[in-house]
């Protein structure tokens, strides 16, 4: 059987990223990043705070080195002219999008499931045994997340003219608005729409607003990485979350059962959203680039 028409490309893209230093000195960052032990986190989790660390390494220090790893990955052969030669390629353009976002996620993953397998070592030396299903679950759901990333990277590549607008968007948008202080910007967002202010420390049990605080990428998959974890419904880390769920603490994060009763909770904040978050990450952004990839004129 032969392979899918655009495998040698994906083949080329992790390859380049393989043998490139940004990818494994992130996964060195990586290490550094996510190995944060705290009180909370043994007490909630014992040696199981192993699977939290890859957490924490999925969290704002991934997705910035994802980004820029990828949002070049079309943009970047327009400007240098080096995208004639692709498309000269018995490829469609939709197999081109498939390639890049395949092959560039695999020299992504590569790199930070090794930074994984070290965090595991260090946890399984520093704390015992863990559950081997519940680490890679969660690195299972990391690596979903990476493909996210790239996915909306490369669709903004393909629909940006210049490398500056490209790097504007990434920047701007999907990292800081969508993943630094997206917390904040639900906020404002919920204040302008319901008419009252979102306070962590004084939640109302308002569905729109735990909903508009899963939509970003990041939030989604600590959403989906809490429940694996079984810390509560939250898209905070997952030290925070414990912390928040403990009598007589104030924390600074919205937890879903410390807001709703049991039986109060909207079907659309289950945990299982987060994972619907992230594939429409993954489906919208490539959608969209697809139609419009597919009619431009990129020579």
């Amino acid at each position: 059987m032969d392979p899918p028409r655009w495998f040698p490309l994906a083949r080329k893209e992790a390859r380049t990223l393989l043998t490139a230093k940004g990818p494994w000195a992130l996964a060195v960052l990586l290490v550094l990043w996510g190995y944060r032990p705290s009180y909370a986190g043994w007490d909630g989790l014992g040696p199981d705070i192993t699977a939290g660390f890859v957490q924490i390494a999925g969290s704002y220090l991934l997705p910035l080195g994802v980004l820029l790893l990828s949002y070049q990955s079309i943009v970047g052969e327009r400007t240098s002219g080096s995208i004639k030669f692709t498309l000269g390629l018995p490829l469609t353009r939709t197999d081109v999008l498939v390639g890049k976002v395949l092959g560039r996620s695999a020299g992504i993953t590569i790199p930070v499931t090794a930074a994984a397998v070290v965090l595991g070592l260090i946890g399984l030396v520093r704390f015992g045994l863990f559950s081997p299903l519940l680490f890679l679950a969660i690195l299972l759901a990391t690596a979903l997340y990476i493909v996210v990333l790239v996915a909306v990277a490369t669709a903004v590549s393909a629909v940006t003219s210049s490398t500056v607008r490209a790097t504007g968007i990434i920047v701007g948008i999907v990292y800081l608005v969508l993943t630094i202080f997206w917390k904040t910007t639900s906020g404002m967002i919920y204040s302008n729409l319901s008419g009252r202010a979102a306070d962590t420390f004084n939640t109302s049990a308002d569905g729109l607003l735990f909903a508009l605080l899963r939509i970003s990428p990041g939030r989604a998959y600590r959403v989906l990485t809490n429940w694996l974890l079984g810390v509560g419904n939250s898209g905070a880390g997952y030290d925070s979350v414990i912390m928040k769920l403990q009598p007589r603490i104030g924390v600074n994060v919205y937890v879903v059962e410390a807001t709703f009763e049991a039986d109060a909770v909207p079907l659309y904040l289950h945990e299982i959203s987060g994972l619907v978050v992230l594939l429409l990450w993954l489906i919208v952004p490539l959608g969209l680039a697809r139609y419009h990839f597919e009619r431009r004129d990129l020579v």
